[in-house]
């Protein structure tokens, strides 16, 4: 979820802006969202929003908060088509101006110079940027890795880049993902023999998962496809988006002709090749409707699947779940465990070290990472002989220069979440209540007075995730019971918060005698008469 604020001269600009996914800790939401509040308080002093590449991470909000920014967007070609596939969605494309920035482009935005430096990812046009400022130039990486056999794109040269460092560089914002790792990250052309040698030996239908931006990783499946003379399907409507906007701006050229479902299952086993998404968990992706067989696409005894991706912290039991159904169904499986099948798109020690030695900068801020990895950049950084380093935490405004890096403060951060076609605080009362719910369920009380105060009938009670199971009607009668205490207890007081609290305490009261828990306990009063 990356959102940057540089800002001098009393302006502004924004790098990335990203989302990230929820865990279960935000029921019932899928996408969170960064809180701009601060520079939505200084919007008339934002100049634009620049883009590095088109990971989710880095674009993945604009559809929900740019609109409101008024600003334009700066993006390279395959990034910009990304985009504008995300604002045609969303019906912004007549309210967000985007700008294509040729790859390798300049362009200026008030005091700020902003220049495009091609660095090697897992997707198209990963770039870094080099920002000019009055007080000095940063390098802003992006996300980035060194590959001497890139699949798509020319990154920068180490002359290239060495060269940037004889000019100066005041900061580097560095991706620390994977600085623990001590070798480098690898290059994507040997995932191609690996995956070669991991398909040429199958004799069912393969499967590869990957992440669907990792436009590099299809451009190498593509390749495997006509080495083991397999014919290829692309199953999952991400892949489909990443495939046409590559194509559209000429990437993926000599990318194999692809199948519909039918036609790959009518193959023989031995010739057929899939890609899907899905490879971290996803309950509606291509993959876990195959492995639970509610997709046209079967799998079975003598089949593979091969995960060519890494597996997220976090998605271990989302992904070992569709694992286990997939075993059930007797398909085998390889993952980068066994075979040398992914490459990562983030840089290890050794990368990190290079970067440095080229860019020579004055400080080195580390991003892109949990705080554990941040700091370890930090320190290697200074191992290395940077001068300085600094760790940031999120919300946390720092002067880089003059007489920098200093902390000045703290500003307000923090989570949007997309509940359906709504944005909300993640720590607000919807979501507040939807936590204590799934926690401890909910119980309904109606009870109806005359006019003298007595009870109509028996109060109405209804339960929504209270666990008492089998003794459910035992239950709802000492519910009922504590219902009606509390009314007689208030006696004719008539007022009526005072007989809503004594409803609401009483039925929970009785729900926590019988089960532990603290339902959320809702109440309603009708009188009937004077």
């Amino acid at each position: 979820m990356n959102v940057n604020l540089y800002g001098t001269q009393g302006k502004w600009v924004m790098v990335d802006c990203g989302l990230t996914f929820a865990d279960p800790a935000y029921p019932g939401v899928e996408l969170i969202l960064p809180d701009l509040t601060f520079i939505e308080e200084r919007a008339d002093d934002l100049l634009g929003i620049v883009l590095t590449h088109g990971h989710e991470d880095h674009i993945g909000a604009l559809p929900y908060l740019a609109a409101d920014l008024g600003v334009p967007l700066f993006a390279t070609p395959f990034t910009a088509g990304l985009i504008k596939g995300k604002l045609d969605e969303e019906g912004l494309s007549e309210r967000v101006e985007l700008v294509i920035v040729e790859n390798e482009g300049s362009f200026q935005l008030g005091p700020f110079g902003f220049r495009y430096v091609p660095l090697a990812h897992s997707i198209p046009e990963g770039n870094a940027l080099l920002i000019e400022t009055p007080h000095g130039r940063v390098f802003h990486t992006g996300d980035w890795k060194l590959d001497d056999a890139p699949q798509l794109g020319e990154p920068s040269t180490p002359a290239e880049l060495s060269a940037i460092g004889d000019q100066g560089v005041l900061a580097l914002v560095c991706d620390s993902t994977n600085v623990f790792n001590p070798e480098a990250s690898g290059s994507e052309g040997a995932v191609r023999d690996g995956l070669d040698a991991v398909i040429g030996a199958a004799t069912g239908r393969v499967l590869v998962t990957t992440f669907a931006s990792n436009a590099a990783r299809l451009q190498t499946l593509g390749q495997v496809a006509k080495d083991t003379g397999r014919t290829l399907c692309v199953a999952g409507r991400s892949l489909d988006r990443i495939l046409r906007v590559a194509k559209s701006v000429g990437y993926l050229k000599d990318f194999p002709d692809t199948v519909d479902f039918d036609t790959i299952m009518s193959l023989p086993p031995s010739k057929a090749m899939i890609v899907a998404t899905g490879g971290q968990g996803e309950p509606r992706a291509a993959l876990s409707r195959i492995a639970e067989g509610s997709h046209i696409i079967k799998l079975g005894e003598g089949d593979l699947v091969v995960f060519s991706s890494k597996q997220i912290p976090g998605n271990e039991i989302a992904i070992g779940k569709i694992q286990n159904a997939l075993s059930a169904a007797g398909v085998a499986m390889i993952t980068d465990r066994q075979a040398h099948v992914h490459v990562s798109g983030h840089p290890g020690r050794p990368e990190l070290a290079e970067m440095y030695r080229w860019i020579r900068p004055q400080i080195v801020l580390p991003v892109h990472g949990e705080m554990r990895h941040m700091a370890e950049q930090a320190r290697f950084a200074l191992s290395e002989g940077v001068p300085r380093s600094i760790v940031q935490q999120n919300g946390e405004l720092l002067r880089l220069a003059p007489n920098g890096p200093e902390k000045l403060g703290f500003e307000r951060v923090g989570r949007l979440v997309l509940d359906g076609d709504v944005i909300l605080p993640a720590d607000g009362t919807t979501l507040n209540e939807r936590r204590k719910i799934s926690i401890n369920g909910q119980i309904s009380v109606a009870v109806a007075l005359d006019g003298n105060d007595r009870l109509l009938g028996d109060p109405q009670i209804r339960l929504q995730g209270v666990p008492v199971e089998e003794d459910r009607e035992d239950f709802l009668a000492d519910a009922i019971d504590a219902a009606r205490a509390a009314v007689q207890k208030a006696g004719s007081k008539r007022d009526e918060e005072f007989l809503r609290e004594a409803l609401r305490l009483g039925v929970r009261r009785k729900a926590t005698e019988w089960t532990g828990k603290k339902p959320v306990v809702d109440v309603l009063i009708v009188r009937v008469g004077k």
